[in-house]
């Protein structure tokens, strides 16, 4: 019996597309890419049943580009794509994993027994990918985040001394997908001088509930939308004053 392709549905469903609005995005995708395909809601129904898992290349990248994530993150399996940065053509880049270390989320995220309750609050390593157009190259941002949950809602607080760039996240959790927002508030003396940059981000929890994979998306300074890998890996279940001093530091300490 096939497995139903919960991702790609929770994905679909963020984007507020109904079967046929997806498949129609699909098929614009490849016309705009010079590479038609013939998606149609049929097609999109047995990506979500699970009955076909590994949707040919001229779909794989449609589906990427429509989503914004790469075709591991949509609960589909194959091979993973080499890492690279793409300039979209719009003045922004998309940062591919993994350029700097961060690894592919898992193919196809397993689903949650029933009845099972797991609590994520902890301390976790945040850590993500962006391109400097100004610099000209890849750069590895990282904290230490306090996560707490409260039902299905998930809060992240940077540790102060982890970074000086203040990071807040509110996910909202749904089986094995974490979506939601993010907030960075760049260092007054560095490079960006302060600016607060913000977006949305979408994570798969690995089975092991140990490690969240995905992709932000988020503002250039020229009015663009860029997109890159991020991970929460999992450090301390405990959230006590002892384990958050223990945390107060940089991650490359």
């Amino acid at each position: 019996m096939a497995t139903p392709n919960s991702a790609l549905r929770a994905v679909r469903m963020g984007l507020l597309m109904s079967q046929d609005d997806f498949a129609r995005a699909v098929r614009d995708a490849g016309t705009r890419a010079g590479q038609p395909n013939d998606a149609n809601k049929r097609l999109v129904q047995r990506w979500e049943s699970g009955a076909t898992t590994a949707p040919r290349p001229v779909y794989a990248r449609a589906l990427e580009s429509v989503t914004g994530l790469p075709i591991e993150s949509l609960g589909f399996s194959g091979t993973v794509p080499m890492a690279r940065v793409s300039d979209d053509g719009h003045g922004g880049h998309d940062v591919e994993s993994s350029v700097n270390g961060i690894a592919p989320a898992a193919a196809t995220p397993m689903a949650e027994p029933q009845g099972a309750h797991r609590n994520y609050s902890g301390v976790w390593l945040s850590r993500y990918e962006y391109f400097s157009s100004g610099r000209d190259s890849s750069f590895t941002g990282q904290h230490y985040v306090v996560l707490l949950q409260h039902g299905n809602r998930l809060s992240a607080r940077s540790l102060p001394g982890s970074s000086d760039s203040p990071l807040t996240m509110d996910l909202e959790i749904d089986g094995h997908v974490a979506t939601g927002t993010w907030t960075e508030q760049t260092e007054t003396d560095g490079y960006y001088r302060g600016a607060r940059y913000h977006g949305a981000i979408q994570l798969l929890v690995e089975p092991t509930g140990r490690r969240m994979t995905g992709k932000w998306v988020g503002f250039g300074k020229e009015f663009d939308v860029n997109t890159g890998p991020w991970e929460l890996v999992f450090q301390d279940g405990s959230t006590n004053k002892a384990t958050l001093a223990a945390y107060n530091k940089r991650p490359d300490a």
